[in-house]
């Protein structure tokens, strides 16, 4: 699709968007999996199940303006994903603390990605007065940013001490 206004790349990006949460979503619940500490993997079974309601609500706004959810791949979120499964779930690690430290960290790699991705696609839809759209996506980046807090706070309060 030619991207020639700021309609046509909101359009473009919220395929990019749903193709970058569709990739995360099997990785997140493979890093709750390998989690030892019981709140962060309870904490990413949340992620999991938010990334899953936002890729429903951008199919939503996909159809409701007629595209195709699934027409783009997104090489970025492939990227992230790949480093997250390299990094949290295929290395090594003498101590589950500092596993549970890396699997904090590559999840909230995906989930700024994410919290980008949103904040554009807020502004787009403000711009062109597409507000049902804004809202939704205003509650995505919302709920993604929540997330993406809370596992800061689950590091600080102890995984990351416990890895030290």
């Amino acid at each position: 699709m030619p991207v020639n206004s700021l309609k046509d790349l909101y359009l473009d990006q919220l395929q990019d968007l749903h193709s970058a949460c569709t990739q995360a979503l099997p990785v997140i619940d493979e890093l709750g999996r390998a989690a030892d500490d019981k709140e962060l993997s309870q904490a990413l079974i949340q992620g999991q199940n938010g990334t899953a309601e936002g890729i429903e609500k951008i199919a939503r706004i996909c159809g409701d303006h007629g595209v195709d959810p699934a027409g783009e791949h997104c090489k970025g979120m492939q990227g992230l994903v790949a480093e997250a499964r390299a990094h949290g779930l295929e290395e090594s690690f003498g101590d589950p603390a500092v596993r549970d430290a890396m699997l904090i960290t590559q999840y909230q790699r995906m989930m700024h990605y994410a919290i980008a991705g949103y904040g554009c696609l807020m502004a787009f839809a403000n711009r062109l007065e597409l507000d049902g759209d804004a809202a939704i996506l205003q509650e995505c980046l919302d709920e993604t940013r929540q997330g993406d807090e809370h596992l800061t706070r689950i590091a600080k309060s102890g995984i990351n001490a416990s890895a030290a």
